[in-house]
């Protein structure tokens, strides 16, 4: 990148003139200058102009000159990119760096900047350490070509991923390395490492296997557990790894109290069954958690589908125990807009719609709604049902609840062929429908042949006789 810059007198600006424009119009450049044409032109301005015009980042060079009263401003554009191509990256599809790339700023049509490929190649680079790959590299060839174009070809060394030789935990008093190690995706060399790539290094591995070792101590009453730093290092062949986890254990803490506080809607007294943390116990996040989840449910069964319940743990170090209070927030009370079915081709709406236990302009239950999908799967006419409660439009208090379906084929035919000493030739055959013409009806015949007798058989059942679900049938 070049400027020129021209000692100027002070003149007023008749026109502007730009020379060197290839692909960029000449538009484009006229919306990103503030000089304009009855203005003074001074020194100043004369930086602006070549500020303004770099930082649209399509030209290497930017010259400011005048003649007369006439400003010249001479470009020299950043070649257009015709090509990208990658070498070597069997881990990541070409099709998805390709549109990482786009994201970034470096796809084919775009002005080529080397920042851009400088940025991306460090970014390709990051992701391969993440992935424990250290000893790979990543090299750029940027070719010219005619037309003020370039073709650019990445090169990818992937290298192999480096592996864990040794995991350490320092500052574990409670539990042995053994104990809290053993939940880790992530291992020290085993005997079948070569085959569970446990011991290849991810930092997403690393950063799930602290998940676990946090609960791991906050589900045993250790409330104040944290982990203080982890190192990794790698070894000087950048071929093995070794993680040393440093954790601050902190004392087991007990319950001391327990309390449901906020707006509770719902009768204590029907809530304190769900509370499964009592006083005198070892405080267990999950348990905590799970308490949570449980009011949550009981709420959602009583139409307050977006009601939040959150656990806030009172801790007093001095004594080592804990008072949890379950603050209850259940929002507002959500109706039923409308019940809708799709994906049931086949399958008529009314036999879908006579297995939902959720009333429509009735407060949702989430019971119901899950009751009513497991109805839906248990017909047997469906490969799968999902259920989705999305929000109406425009309000606070209504959802919509929709079952979608994947149908499957319900019929069955049969046939066979037999020799019997007694009967002979044996022939038979058999046809049978459970979702006859998408009523949900089941019919059936069969046919058995034979010198000894000849038996046809025919059935019907209706599963929805009467509304009440009582079915009858006929054979």
């Amino acid at each position: 990148m070049s400027t020129g810059v021209f000692a100027i007198q002070p003149f007023i600006v008749k026109d502007v003139k730009i020379n060197g424009l290839q692909r960029i119009t000449a538009g484009a450049v006229f919306n990103a200058l503030t000089v304009k044409v009855g203005e003074q032109f001074t020194d100043e301005k004369s930086e602006n102009v070549i500020r303004e015009l770099f930082q649209m980042g399509f030209f290497n060079d930017v010259a400011v000159s005048q003649n007369g009263q006439i400003l010249i401003i001479n470009v020299v554009e950043r070649p257009a990119i015709t090509s990208i191509d990658i070498e070597g990256n069997d881990d990541i599809e070409t099709e998805k760096l390709i549109e990482a790339f786009k994201d970034i700023g470096l796809a084919v049509g775009q002005v080529f900047n080397p920042l851009v490929l400088d940025k991306v190649k460090n970014e390709l680079l990051t992701q391969y350490y993440n992935n424990g790959k250290y000893s790979a590299t990543v090299e750029s060839n940027v070719t010219d070509l005619e037309r003020n174009r370039v073709a650019i070809l990445i090169e990818v060394v992937e290298g192999s991923a480096a592996s864990i030789k040794k995991i350490n935990i320092v500052g574990n008093k409670a539990f042995s390395d053994e104990e809290v190690l053993k939940d880790f995706e992530l291992t020290g060399p085993t005997l079948f490492s070569f085959y569970t790539n446990s011991d290849q290094y991810s930092k997403q591995k690393l950063s799930a296997d602290l998940e676990r070792l946090n609960s791991f101590y906050q589900d045993r009453g250790y409330i104040n557990f944290k982990v203080e730093s982890t190192q990794v290092t790698i070894s000087p062949d950048k071929n093995g790894i070794f993680v040393t986890i440093n954790v601050d254990e902190g004392n087991v803490h007990t319950i001391s109290e327990v309390k449901l506080a906020g707006e509770l809607i719902v009768n204590p007294d029907k809530l304190i069954p769900f509370v499964i943390v009592q006083p005198s116990d070892v405080f267990s996040r999950k348990k905590a958690t799970q308490t949570s989840e449980n009011i949550t449910t009981i709420l959602g069964h009583e139409g307050y589908s977006f009601a939040n319940v959150n656990m806030i743990p009172e801790i007093d170090d001095a004594t080592s125990t804990v008072k949890v209070t379950f603050f209850v927030d259940p929002g507002k009370r959500v109706y039923v807009r409308r019940i809708i079915m799709q994906g049931n081709t086949k399958t008529r709406d009314e036999v879908l719609r006579r297995e939902i236990r959720q009333m429509e302009a009735a407060p949702i239950s989430t019971l119901n709604v899950e009751h009513s999908k497991s109805r839906l799967s248990r017909l047997g006419h469906f490969e799968s049902v999902d259920v989705e409660t999305p929000a109406v439009p425009g309000t606070t208090d209504q959802v919509d609840v929709k079952y979608t379906v994947t149908e499957k084929s319900s019929g069955n035919i049969l046939a066979g062929a037999g020799f019997s000493q007694s009967q002979g030739v044996v022939l038979n055959a058999s046809i049978s429908q459970n979702n006859f013409l998408g009523t949900g009806k089941r019919v059936s015949a069969s046919f058995n042949n034979s010198a000894v007798n000849t038996i046809y058989s025919l059935g019907y059942t209706n599963p929805y006789y009467t509304v009440d679900g009582v079915s009858r049938g006929y054979n």
